[in-house]
């Protein structure tokens, strides 16, 4: 069947979902799944999902299924919460089992494939830190190439290093960007990464740290990689996007 506008009742959780169709006129070809990083929620990649207005594609926010405890206020997408002393922060890598199978089975099978008529190569990801992360695991359990997934700061989880020679390549097409210094994306997480995917692209940003893109150079390679991977015949705006 041809594919059709996700609604929010088509999905397991409607609450946790923000659907943001394509431009006015276009029809839905693709789907991008935007995840937020670790103690976030949709609000803020539902506005980058508008400020992206990539043609015929719907940009589907995904709010991670476990809030934070403590009153801390936003989720995660780990399996458990722990905290680094050396870090002293909260540990991104806690296992990423119940959001992947919330991914592959419940989101991406049997909503947008059997509900929505999707096939795999008109879905891709966009997620940061932890969002990535859990991305990446959903993918690489998953035996068919999806559209692509963007990393922004979010390496291979830990739990697919020890079997890594033992598992096939994922054939998704992945793009991961962080900074110079302060960074998730070390030389060993590189590794892993061209361990785990066919196609892997590296860009490191001329600062510290793995923040969201800042500007117009920075988000370049981003839409790059859209305009090369989306399904559209509207064709992707290169630099189109106001960042900050």
């Amino acid at each position: 069947m041809a594919s059709r506008q996700p609604v929010a009742s088509d999905f397991p959780a409607p609450g946790n979902t923000s659907i943001i169709p394509p431009p006015p006129g276009q029809s839905p070809v693709n789907v991008l799944l935007l995840l937020h990083g670790l103690g976030d929620s949709t609000i803020s990649f539902t506005n980058l999902a508008k400020q992206l207005s990539l043609p015929e594609t719907t940009c589907i926010t995904i709010q991670a299924p476990h809030p934070l405890p403590f009153d801390l206020g936003g989720f995660h997408w780990g399996d458990d919460i722990l905290f680094d002393p050396s870090q002293g922060s909260m540990d991104h890598d806690t296992g990423f089992q119940k959001s992947s199978r919330l991914l592959r089975e419940d989101i991406i099978e049997q909503t947008l494939f059997q509900k929505c008529g999707y096939k795999a190569r008109n879905i891709l990801f966009f997620g940061y830190g932890q969002g990535a992360m859990a991305a990446m695991a959903a993918a690489l359990g998953l035996n068919f190439e999806l559209g692509g997934i963007v990393s922004i700061g979010g390496p291979v989880p830990s739990s697919h290093w020890s079997s890594q020679d033992a598992i096939e390549k994922s054939p998704t097409p992945v793009i991961v960007l962080g900074g110079s210094s302060a960074t998730s994306i070390t030389q060993s997480a590189l590794a892993l990464l061209k361990k785990s995917f066919v196609t892997v692209e590296y860009m490191k940003w001329p600062r510290p740290g793995d923040a969201m893109p800042t500007n117009r150079d920075e988000m370049l390679p981003i839409m790059k990689f859209f305009a090369r991977r989306l399904q559209s015949r509207a064709g992707v705006p290169e630099g189109s996007v106001e960042v900050g």
